[in-house]
């Protein structure tokens, strides 16, 4: 029986070099991503609980912590709404410049963040094009939180955008057809009929957009201020502490990042299993 069971086992597959393609990927996957995490996870446990938690507990870091997953989350949810208008007016609407809009969305993947910081804090410092607006207002954007949600606001669009538009490009206008015969009107018939199909694709847009903002650095040091307590972000402070040649802080500041992170992200996805469960489309 042993003998059949292993037969069976070895039976080809109909897509050959499977054997080779998941030894390549292992390989990959672990001298990428996993023996770095595995070896910040020795050093944080080197550090014994009682330091660590120390460590972790400190108030500048906490400050850092609460502001980089804080505006991380304003950032993506932000974008998870407007990524979807820019996705749908992309793909549902035909105008002049359609292509140019389209490319334009592409421009935080290409920009450096340093650039796209510069830019951001030129436009928005209490003597740049709109800050010299807003702060007769009372409202001061650079070197305060709100600089470091419209930075990290403009790094993750297009990670939105393009989950989105592959899917909504697939659905069938004649579903919000259906419904406007049955006397829905405009928007209750996409409430009920696109939304529900794009709820997958926008939890992973969410999801990607939360990750690439949680570990910017370039394009938030300049508009931020990097006050600490007040808008200095975690990522900058674990460059502070590596200058400092203070690695046991730097390590402590990195795994809590590290389970924040994954954690937060073992949710999105769980709500994602659901959603594509619940509706039966998938991103």
């Amino acid at each position: 029986m042993a003998t059949a069971a292993l037969s069976r086992f070895r039976q080809p597959s109909v897509i050959p070099g499977f054997g080779l393609a998941l030894g390549f990927t292992l390989a990959y996957l672990s001298l990428i991503v996993l023996i770095p995490l595995a070896a910040l996870i020795v050093r944080s446990a080197g550090l014994g609980w009682t330091e660590f938690w120390r460590l972790a507990t400190d108030q500048r870091t906490l400050s850092a912590l609460k502001l980089s997953f804080g505006a991380s989350v304003i950032a993506a949810a932000i974008n998870t709404v407007f990524g979807m208008i820019l996705a749908w007016i992309l793909v549902r609407y035909r105008f002049p410049g359609r292509r140019i809009v389209d490319a334009i969305i592409d421009l935080p993947f290409a920009l450096p963040t340093a650039v796209a910081g510069i830019a951001l804090t030129a436009l928005y410092a209490p003597n740049g094009w709109i800050g010299q607006w807003a702060t007769p207002l009372g409202l001061k954007i650079a070197y305060t939180p709100i600089g470091v949600v419209i930075a990290l606001t403009f790094v993750s669009l297009p990670f939105v955008v393009r989950t989105v538009q592959p899917v909504l490009e697939e659905i069938d206008t004649q579903y919000e057809e259906a419904a406007a015969t049955l006397g829905a009107g405009r928007l209750q018939a996409v409430i009920s009929t696109v939304l529900p199909s794009l709820l997958p694709a926008l939890m992973t847009g969410f999801a990607l957009a939360l990750a690439r903002s949680v570990g910017e650095y370039g394009s938030v040091i300049f508009i931020a201020g990097n006050i600490p307590g007040v808008s200095e972000i975690a990522p900058l402070l674990i460059v502070i502490r590596l200058e400092e040649f203070n690695y046991a802080g730097a390590t402590a500041v990195a795994a809590l990042m590290l389970a924040i992170s994954f954690a937060m992200l073992l949710v999105i996805n769980l709500i994602q299993a659901w959603s594509r469960r619940r509706f039966g489309h998938g991103a």
